[in-house]
């Protein structure tokens, strides 16, 4: 297999709820006006906390600071798992399940912290650009590892990067196992030809930007009441749109437009964390998407500001939370 060190460098922040309208209009350019900004990885990513926007330099500068503005401290580089010449795609398990073992597994061991951004396309791992060498001394024995430059994929010799660096020496801390939560919401996966953005401008600007306007006067405590979910994600990423929403947002959009896989299936959400997660911590993609992989439960995998979010298969989601209470009967929950 293939690993892809692809060339944009990223910054994950956040907006808060009642921040937004400070940002629409950056906001707007990147997601409609492509010719307008030279932004090639844009996501945005609506939980019941805020905004995670997860966009290259190029799209960063778009934003003003603010002090609705939140923004983790590090650059980001995506890898990107290519099997048989094809990205994460085939009629097994699909999604993180494909490279928790090979991945995921492996980078928790070093102590590398990984920020997960799946799409209807393909699974891009993120790591903090202090933490290449060791990335790619962990995954060299796996991998044929390129790093994308200029357009071209030009092979990595661990020896160019690493200069002797060995494996991290820190001790991989036994993780925290983090409660989880499954709201009752149906999930679509889904993605859109680009052309066709336009015709749906409206629909999602009130999705995204106005959702919350008539009857969230409860916002204080997002968490007050959790049995249904806010949850809503759109990525624009080298010229490739994937949205991820409930069954109820789906239905506020033409049913012709967006196009999910063959088989359509409905997916549930697993939402990791009590408290905001972090970034320092490593191990916790692992602690789901290894039970997942053993099980070949396909899963798709989104990282936000505060908590992590995996969306399994709606027929698996029995065999999910009865593996998960089980995972977590040991340690007492926080």
């Amino acid at each position: 297999m293939d690993l892809h060190i692809l060339d944009h460098r990223l910054r994950v922040t956040s907006i808060s709820k009642n921040g937004l309208v400070n940002f629409t209009h950056p906001l707007i350019k990147l997601i409609f006006l492509r010719n307008r900004t030279r932004c090639k990885f844009f996501s945005l990513t609506e939980t019941p906390e805020n905004y995670t926007v997860v966009l290259d330099e190029e799209g960063f500068k778009e934003l003003q600071p603010s002090e609705h503005l939140k923004v983790e401290g590090s650059i980001w580089l995506p890898l990107n798992v290519v099997s048989n010449g094809n990205a994460s795609s085939s009629s097994q398990a699909v999604g993180v399940t494909k490279i928790a073992k090979s991945v995921i597994a492996p980078l928790a061991q070093q102590h590398v912290s990984v920020f997960m951004l799946s799409t209807y396309q393909t699974d891009f791992i993120l790591v903090r650009e202090k933490d290449l060498s060791i990335v790619i001394s962990t995954l060299e024995e796996e991998f044929n590892i390129y790093k994308e430059v200029g357009g071209e994929s030009v092979p990595v010799q661990c020896t160019d990067v690493s200069n002797g660096l060995q494996k991290n020496g820190k001790e991989a801390l036994q993780p925290t196992v983090h409660p989880v939560l499954i709201p009752q919401n149906q999930f679509c996966v889904m993605s859109l030809d680009p052309d066709t953005l336009p015709s749906i401008a409206t629909t999602l600007i009130d999705v995204l930007f106005y959702s919350n306007c008539p009857k969230d006067d409860a916002q204080s405590s997002p968490s007050q009441d959790l049995d249904c979910i806010k949850f809503f994600s759109f990525s624009l990423i080298d010229g490739y749109i994937s949205l991820v929403m409930d069954t109820e947002a789906q239905r506020q959009f033409p049913a012709d437009l967006l196009f999910t896989s063959s088989s359509g299936e409905l997916w549930r959400m697993v939402r990791i964390g009590g408290q905001p997660l972090g970034f320092d911590e490593c191990g916790i993609v692992a602690q789901i998407s290894q039970p997942l992989a053993d099980s070949d439960i396909s899963a798709y995998y989104i990282s936000t500001f505060s908590f992590d979010h995996a969306l399994v298969p709606e027929e698996d989601i029995v065999s999910v939370t009865d593996m998960l209470q089980h995972q977590r009967k040991e340690p007492a929950t926080s």
